[in-house]
This record gives C-alpha cells, structure tokens and sequence, in this order.
C-alpha cells in the first residue's frame, strides 16, 4: 500500500495493524475494553511495544473478560507482575482491575461501554482530513471531556492524549491522512 500512515514504517506487525485495525470502528464492548487499557499500558512507550505484546496480554487477562478481571486477587497481581510478557507496572496492572471494576458498574447501570464512548462523536466516526503527520492532534477537546467522564465513572490510565489514541484506534476519528488509501476506505 503506497502512501500509507509513514508512522507505522515497515515492521509488519505495525503494518498489518495500521491496514486492518487502526481506524476501522469497533462497538464491541470487549474489544473497546481491551483497547482503552492497552492504551493505558503503552503510556511512556511506543504502540508497537504493546502491539508485539497483545496477544500475550490477552492471554494473562482472560481475553479481556471484565468478570474475571475485575475478580484479581494479590495473587494474580504477583503473578502478572511477574510476567515478563507484559509491561510490569504495579500502577497500570491495578488500572486495569480498576477498570474492570468501573465497565461492570457500567453496564449494571444499563450503559454499554460502546454507546457510552461513542456518544461523544454523536454515533460516528469524525472524519479528519490531515495532510501530514504534524497537523494529527495529541488530544482534542472530545477526547478531553471523554477523559473527564471516564475518570468520573472511575476509569484509570485514561487521560487525554491515551483517549485520544484510543479513538484513532477504534475508529471515532479517522486521523489516517488524506494521502493513505485507507483513509478513503474509511470514509
């Protein structure tokens, strides 16, 4: 694919990911709970990083079962502490646990994490129409007010610019540049 994001350079890990993940929207509750605490983990580090680590981080969390997650004892915690397979932050490992905790409150309200996170883009993808990768925000006043009501319900590792990568991510801004051909795809 010519023209592409130049951010995902040529590992092809990255490169799969940027022509058949990154941007596509997703609804799916678990899959969006899986991301937004992906997202936290890579804080202070590099999307690829956690890219390469992903499919062990859905194995030592359940597939991202929010049940079980949010059942973790100082057992699990050790163990997954212990795991050099995921990034071993006491801070993030808690955060997600926390989350668990925070989504099934959610949903015991009758709030999906879908509806409740792509409220904020009115149901649909926003359509960005970026030339180069300077003109790409950190974060965004949506994001921003994603992150406070995140926070809110008790959600962690969720600030701005990590709201925002997660809405790159899932599909609620397309930010991919107008020059890459999944930018269109995408529209």
């Amino acid at each position: 694919m010519n023209d592409r994001c130049p951010w995902c350079g040529d590992d092809p890990l990255y490169l799969h990911y940027h022509d058949h993940e990154w941007g596509v929207p997703d609804h799916d509750d678990r899959s969006l709970f899986e991301c937004l605490n992906l997202e936290g983990a890579q804080a202070g580090l590099s999307w690829i990083t956690v890219l390469r680590k992903r499919e062990h981080y859905r194995q030592v969390f359940d597939g991202f079962d929010a049940e079980k997650v949010a059942r973790y004892g100082e057992a699990k915690v050790a163990a997954l502490l212990a795991d050099p397979g995921i990034i071993r932050n006491r801070l993030k490992v808690a955060a997600t646990i926390g989350n668990a905790q925070a989504y099934l409150t959610m949903r015991d309200e009758g709030l999906t994490l879908s509806d409740f996170l792509w409220d904020f883009v009115d149901g649909s993808p926003q359509i960005n129409h970026f030339r180069s990768l300077k003109e790409v925000p950190a974060t965004t006043p949506v994001a921003e007010a994603m992150s406070k009501a995140l926070k809110k319900r008790g959600f962690k590792f969720v600030g701005p610019t990590i709201v925002y990568a997660f809405m790159q991510a899932t599909g609620m801004v397309n930010d991919h540049l107008t020059s890459c051909p999944r930018h269109r795809d995408l529209i």
